[in-house]
């Protein structure tokens, strides 16, 4: 029997596009015996589309996310950032399918549903299952008062963004490792990646692309106004600290995973190390890391 007995299907339900391809996946997952859990704020638009074809559990978002046994996203990457976010604690699974632009995170597209059988299909005792579990580092973000209490805590799969908000404008950042002063930037702000999100808006930035399986730190200054700038690879063990040293600008913004975003004030400081929990991916096709960097970041539409 397959160890995935709940499944809950999570994306936007408002965009009926969305909407439909969760319904077909729905039909897939309910013909190979699966309990279907979806957000109970989503109950009316999911009774109204699947019109009683499919038997669904609605449930809080918080319970959805303590039971199923695995969690298909459909959606872009962001959505996927989102679910990774949620489900860290639990290490609960993700197999993304992508309906958005790149869909990096994203494991299959729409037509490759005929897939999902493999997450499903009996192993024989002695055999290897059809498919692999792929753990992906996770940043732990704090943020600190200038008298180093913790105001905010968070976690991010792909960076954590300092910068001047939606003002374009320099600002003054310093970075130190284990309180040892590495370096002050004047830049548009500074990006601190795993290798996962090596490949996001570190990358557009100028930092390099890690492998996931090398255990590091991207830290990538954003359009620095220095020659000597450049992005700078940390190990996973590294305390980075990121002050607030900006005299002209009184507050900054701190950005995790495109989502979070809070307020850093002067002499406010920023430290990230490597977080405990991590993301769990599943990989059902026969590819690597290169072939898929290779693959989406030259044929994007």
């Amino acid at each position: 029997m397959s160890e995935f007995k709940k499944v809950a299907l999570i994306t936007n339900y408002n965009i009926y596009e969305k909407a439909g391809a969760a319904m077909t996946v729905a039909g897939r997952l309910y013909a190979l015996g699966c309990e279907i859990l979806v957000s109970a704020f989503n109950r009316e638009k999911v009774l109204r589309m699947h019109r009683g074809r499919y038997r669904f559990t609605f449930l809080p978002m918080d319970e959805l996310y303590a039971e199923a046994d695995l969690l298909i996203v459909l959606g872009g990457d962001g959505t996927i950032l989102e679910a990774a976010r949620r489900s860290a604690s639990r290490q609960t699974p993700i197999l993304g399918i992508n309906l958005g632009r790149v869909g990096y995170m994203a494991e299959l597209e729409m037509k490759e549903l005929d897939l999902l059988d493999r997450l499903f299909a009996p192993v024989p005792e002695g055999e290897v299952p059809a498919y692999t579990v792929e753990k992906r580092s996770m940043l732990h973000v704090e943020l600190l008062t200038a008298e180093g209490e913790v105001r905010t805590t968070a976690y991010g799969l792909n960076d954590a963004v300092i910068t001047n908000g939606a003002v374009a404008r320099i600002v003054d950042i310093e970075l130190s490792d284990n309180g040892v002063p590495v370096s002050n930037f004047r830049a548009d702000g500074l990006i601190v990646a795993t290798p996962t999100g090596s490949t996001a808006y570190s990358m557009s930035a100028g930092g390099p692309v890690a492998d996931p399986r090398v255990q590091c730190f991207c830290v990538t200054p954003i359009s620095p106004h220095s020659l000597t700038a450049r992005p700078m690879i940390f190990p996973d063990t590294a305390v980075l600290e990121i002050k607030n040293v900006c005299q002209r600008e009184k507050m900054l913004y701190l950005t995790v995973d495109g989502r979070i975003s809070c307020e850093l004030y002067r002499d406010e400081v920023v430290r990230i190390t490597r977080s405990p929990l991590e993301t769990s991916l599943i990989r059902i096709k026969a590819c690597g890391f290169y072939h898929r960097l290779r693959q989406k970041m030259t044929e994007r539409p």
